[in-house]
C-alpha cells in the first residue's frame, strides 16, 4: 500500500476506530459507526478477516506500506519477549508519529508531509525521512526558518495537550524530547495485534 489519498472518512468506517485524525473522518464515524456500503445484516467475520483488519488498521494508522511493516516485523522477531509488542514500538518510534504525538501537528498526514518536506530537524540536523527511528535522547526541534517557526507555533497551540509519557514538549520553544524509549504502555493505537503477528508469521 502506497501512501493512500482516498476517501478517509471511509476508512474509519470500515475499520470502526480513528485510523484518520481529521475532522471530517471523525464526524463520518461518530454519525454512523458502521462500514460503509448498503444497508445488510452484519455478517460474522472470519479468523482470516479479522486480522486482516487488525493489520489494515496499523497500516492505516501510521500511514505504513506492507513493505515497510513487513521489515518492522522481521526486526522485531529479533527481539527477546513479546514480537507484537516490539511491532508496535517499531511504529510508536517513527519521527512522523513522534512530531505528531508530541503536538507539533494536528493529524500523522500532516507529520509526515512536514518531516518529507524538511521542516524538522533532530539533533540540529534536517531530516526528511519520515519512518526514521528516534532513539532516547533525540530532540526534534523545527528547522529555524521564521515562516516555519510561525507556522508550526500556530499548529501547536491549537493541537489539544496530549499527555505522552516517553516525550517531554516545550511548546514555546518548539522543542521536543524523546527522554525515553516507548513502552506497550505507551502505544497509541487499540490493536489486536497478536492476529497481526500470527497473521504475519503464516
Amino acid at each position: 500500500m502506497g501512501r493512500y489519498t482516498g476517501p478517509k472518512a471511509r476508512v474509519n468506517r470500515r475499520l470502526g476506530f480513528q485510523a484518520f485524525e481529521n475532522a471530517g473522518a471523525i464526524r463520518a464515524l461518530e454519525r454512523k459507526p458502521y462500514p460503509p456500503g448498503m444497508a445488510q445484516k452484519k455478517k460474522k467475520q472470519s479468523n482470516y478477516g479479522l486480522a486482516l483488519t487488525e493489520k489494515q488498521k496499523i497500516k492505516f494508522y501510521y500511514g505504513i506500506r506492507e513493505a515497510q511493516l513487513r521489515r518492522y516485523f522481521d526486526i522485531a522477531k529479533r527481539f527477546k519477549g513479546n514480537t507484537g509488542e516490539h511491532l508496535l514500538i517499531q511504529c510508536e518510534r517513527r519521527l512522523d508519529n513522534v512530531v505528531r504525538r508530541a503536538g507539533f501537528c494536528g493529524t500523522r498526514p500532516q507529520a509526515r508531509q512536514g518531516v518529507a518536506h524538511g521542516h524538522f530537524q533532530v539533533n540540529g540536523r534536517t531530516v526528511t525521512i519520515p519512518s526514521f527511528q528516534v532513539k532516547a535522547g533525540d530532540v526534534i526541534t523545527v528547522k529555524n526558518r521564521p515562516n516555519l517557526k510561525s507556522r508550526y507555533a500556530e499548529l501547536a497551540a491549537s493541537v489539544a495537550s496530549s499527555d505522552v509519557s516517553w516525550i517531554q514538549m516545550d511548546r514555546e520553544a518548539l522543542r521536543a524530547v524523546v527522554t525515553t524509549l516507548p513502552t506497550q504502555q505507551d502505544v497509541s493505537i487499540p490493536v489486536e495485534v497478536g492476529q497481526v503477528v500470527a497473521f504475519m508469521a503464516r
